[in-house]
């Protein structure tokens, strides 16, 4: 293999070498964040890829827990409302009472309740640290540059490395943050 294809198999080479035994053993999102405490915040926000070519945007939408900074809820689809109610049933109970912070696409409106959550501008800073989560993701996975060559060809591991990402990134911020 020759090109920056070879580059990026030296770099990444978990996330090309993973095979449906890999992908079976990963644990669930659940089992990789700290339990909420009381009065816990949430991001939620959205950020887009692309699966085979440049017209097929796929959206992976995210809630991340501001106190730290792990992903509790991720799911991957169009920006509609139906992939918006998937998101909601992904936060685990746990997390639902948690007060939420999101921008203004009208797929939150019709799926979140008013009562615990708050449309906000990016600039008010109340999403930065989703913001920061998205530039990581962008840092570490080269499908989610914006202006990248490199797409996910499927749907299914486009998920699945998703997936994966989130349970590592998870698992390494609760190896390293004492709370």
């Amino acid at each position: 293999m020759k090109g920056p294809a070879s580059l990026v198999w030296c770099l990444y080479p978990d996330c090309f070498a993973m095979d449906s035994k890999k992908v079976a053993s990963l644990p669930p999102i659940a089992e990789t964040w700290r339990p909420p405490e009381e009065g816990e915040v949430l991001e939620v926000d959205e950020m887009c890829s692309f699966v085979g070519c440049r017209k097929r945007k796929i959206w992976t939408w995210t809630v991340l827990c501001r106190r730290t900074g792990q992903v509790v809820a991720c799911g991957v689809g169009d920006r509609s409302e139906e992939t918006g109610r998937r998101l909601w049933e992904a936060i685990p109970e746990a997390y639902r009472g948690s007060y939420r912070y999101r921008d203004f696409w009208c797929a939150y409106r019709l799926v979140f309740s008013a009562d615990r959550h708050q449309c906000v501008e990016k600039r008010t800073g109340q999403l930065a640290h989703i913001e920061r989560w998205h530039n990581t993701v962008r840092q570490r996975l080269a499908r989610y540059i914006r202006k990248s060559l490199f797409f996910s060809k499927s749907l299914y591991w486009h998920e699945w490395v998703t997936q994966w990402f989130v349970v590592t990134y998870n698992l390494e911020l609760a190896s390293s943050v004492t709370i």
